[in-house]
């Protein structure tokens, strides 16, 4: 069963850092894309970052592009998020999942190619203005 549980989210001011961490049992983690998702209430949950399963090709969203960071430490089968420079409209419940497919262009960072059962239950970013 793939377990994947997020960590890190809190409540900062605009401006600040955070750096949110996903970490996964039950699947073979160095052989899956991964990807960060983001849903606020009453939108769809989108794609933000996404990175091959070598980590060296990472996808990002226009909205944290040069601000964002993925990356992923496949021998502790842990996935991180450095969020730099941070807005209000970051504000959002961040998720992380297991991709059946990569593409650097993005696209498939999405919730069509999330790998079944992969999703994680969330953490909370929270960013005042």
């Amino acid at each position: 069963q793939v377990r994947l549980v997020e960590s890190g989210g809190d409540l900062v001011q605009a401006g600040e850092s955070l750096t949110l961490s996903c970490t996964a049992s039950g699947l073979s983690f160095g052989s899956w894309a991964m990807g960060w998702f983001r849903q606020t209430p009453g939108k769809e949950r989108e794609g933000i970052s996404c990175i091959n399963a070598g980590g060296d090709s990472a996808y990002y969203s226009d909205s944290v592009q040069d601000r964002f960071t993925i990356t992923r430490h496949n021998a502790n089968n842990t996935l991180y998020l450095l969020m730099n420079s941070l807005k209000p409209e970051d504000t959002a419940m961040y998720y992380c999942a297991a991709l059946k497919q990569y593409m650097r262009n993005g696209r498939y960072c999405t919730v069509r190619s999330v790998r079944d059962g992969s999703w994680g239950r969330g953490t909370q970013v929270t960013v005042s203005s």
